[in-house]
């Protein structure tokens, strides 16, 4: 049932995505999730603790977060019919957890501009998905930024929710989603996160394990050279500064035949990361339609295994 839930959910984002209309009028889980991480940060983290204390905070808020979520999700649950019109609901329930037409769409505002020579367009619109400041990127820098923000966003944007979905249910995928908004907003080795920021990560990293190697998976067997694709990730995902995006970035990268990943610039901070397929060349603006194509690919085949597991 969780897995027919999870097609369900996976098919009303793929056509509807989230309307504007809607996030005008409501604004979304994750924003609301967002906005109990936030006030939780304001409360609980604060400077003047020692390291520790502000860690443990962190660990608190962390579980507790996981936990409200867990309860109302599963009020939902308890709320709906039992039966095929129950999986239908909590599929309906857990669609705007799913962000696949989304990433697409973003990814797509970018490779529209940069096919151009609009540079400038393309860089507003990479700053949507990206942390790195884009102001100074050249068209090979925002092409590489928005691959590596389409190979990640697949996984925890698209596989890893529908992966705790498909196990748990609505709870589970409502809960990974409040893991990784958690991650997101605080999961930072920043002065003020580094402690209290700790559990967030920690928990996202173990969230992420399983979902970041099937999502890498996934994009090497739709690539058209599977076998580079895999050696690749096989060869740099380890090399990855996190320890679960490099299996997706690594997989998209060598199925591309594209490098990504190297030095950036993070809040004025030079980062000296090491490359994903090295001796390939930069992307062009091309490779982000290639790119496109195959994250497209790779969720028909997710589609399709979640459709084998419905009717088993």
């Amino acid at each position: 049932m969780f897995a027919a839930a999870m097609l369900v959910a996976l098919s009303v984002e793929a056509v509807i995505g989230w309307p504007d209309a809607l996030f005008r009028r409501i604004g979304h889980p994750v924003t609301w999730i967002g906005a109990l991480i936030k006030s939780s940060d304001a409360q609980f983290n604060r400077s003047g603790d020692p390291s520790g204390i502000r860690q443990m905070a962190g660990v608190v808020v962390a579980l507790s977060i996981m936990a409200t979520v867990a309860v109302v999700a599963s009020v939902f649950v308890w709320m709906l019919p039992k039966g095929w019109s129950g999986g239908v609901l909590t599929g309906i329930l857990a669609w705007p957890l799913v962000a696949g037409r989304s990433l697409y769409d973003h990814v797509k505002a970018v490779a529209q501009p940069l096919m151009q020579g609009d540079l400038g367009a393309a860089r507003s619109a990479v700053a949507m998905i990206v942390g790195r400041d884009p102001a100074n990127l050249d068209g090979a820098g925002i092409g590489r930024a928005t691959l590596e923000s389409l190979a990640e966003s697949a996984s925890d944007g698209v596989v890893a929710p529908l992966f705790w979905g498909v196990i748990f249910g609505l709870p589970g995928i409502a809960v990974y989603k409040a893991v990784n908004t958690m991650d997101s907003m605080m999961g930072h080795l920043t002065p003020r996160h580094a402690a209290f920021g700790w559990a967030a990560a920690r928990i996202d990293d173990a969230a992420n394990l399983i979902p970041a190697r099937l999502t890498g998976l996934l994009l090497a067997v739709v690539s058209n050279d599977w076998r580079a694709s895999l050696t690749c990730m096989w060869r740099d995902a380890s090399k990855h500064r996190s320890p679960n995006a490099g299996w997706p970035e690594a997989a998209l990268a060598g199925g591309l035949g594209v490098r990504l990943s190297g030095p950036r610039v993070y809040d004025g901070q030079l980062s000296e990361d090491v490359w994903v397929n090295d001796r390939a060349a930069d992307p062009v603006a091309a490779d982000l339609r290639r790119g496109l194509d195959l994250y497209r690919r790779a969720l028909l085949i997710l589609a399709l295994l979640l459709l084998f597991l419905a009717a088993k």
